[in-house]
């Protein structure tokens, strides 16, 4: 499985962005995708998660009511769109696909697959 996650950038304060996340490879159908991200001198952290169908999400306190997680199962993707950018949210934003189980997680380590990472950076 590969995960290829595009859409990052440099962004204004209050600003939107979208990120992608295409999967590729032997895909199951039950399975659930995650968003983390990374600070420059920061651990990575959990940001949101969706199950394969869509019918549960889960955010960080941090960016819920901003970002919104969601799915296109027929073109294996997973987006995440960010709104009301903060420069607090300046990160590497990396998706994470689990197939064990759909069972969300906000733990990276329950994650097998991981993509490349995007640069999403606000400025103020």
């Amino acid at each position: 499985v590969q995960l290829q996650a595009s859409g990052g950038g440099l962004v204004q304060a209050g600003g939107s962005v979208r990120l992608s996340c295409a999967a590729s490879g032997r895909i199951f159908s039950d399975y659930a995708m995650g968003w983390f991200r990374q600070a420059p001198g920061k651990e990575r952290e959990f940001v949101a998660a969706i199950t394969w169908n869509g019918d549960n999400t889960v955010y960080a306190d941090s960016v819920k009511g901003r970002f919104t997680i969601s799915n296109d199962n027929a073109k294996n993707t997973v987006y995440l769109q960010m709104n009301s950018l903060k420069p607090e949210d300046t990160a590497v934003y990396y998706c994470a696909a689990k197939f064990r189980n759909s069972i969300i997680s906000k733990f990276g380590a329950n994650y097998e697959y991981w993509g490349q990472g995007t640069q999403v950076t606000v400025s103020s």
